[in-house]
């Protein structure tokens, strides 16, 4: 949360094995501490390659003029509980959509990457 009370949060999906291309944001969400999103990304990559791959989808809060903070869940094989789940019920499940609510926190201990 921002001095103002608010946070400015986005989406980034990163495939990290295929460089600038694989790199996906959605739309910062002004002001607000409950965002939705209804964007999609897709990646060509076969089923059974999924598991050896990694999305890193994480969630941002936009500050202008210096680094953006980590405030979400990361989805992933680097994921920890319920995000880690989640990811695995999409790897298990081909074709179709996997939709979940995630609570947000903030990590310290992550580096923020100035977009």
């Amino acid at each position: 949360m921002d001095s103002n009370g608010y946070s400015d949060p986005f989406v980034k999906c990163l495939k990290p094995d295929m460089g600038k291309k694989a790199k996906n944001k959605t739309q910062i969400k002004k002001k607000t501490l409950n965002p939705e999103y209804n964007e999609e990304f897709s990646y060509e990559i076969k089923h059974g390659e999924l598991a050896k791959k990694t999305l890193d989808i994480s969630v941002w809060d936009y500050d202008m003029g210096k680094s953006n903070d980590f405030i979400g869940c990361q989805l992933g094989i680097t994921a920890k509980g319920e995000c880690l789940k989640h990811w695995y019920e999409c790897l298990k499940n081909k074709d179709k959509k996997i939709e979940r609510w995630h609570v947000l926190f903030h990590q310290n201990n992550m580096e923020a990457e100035a977009d």
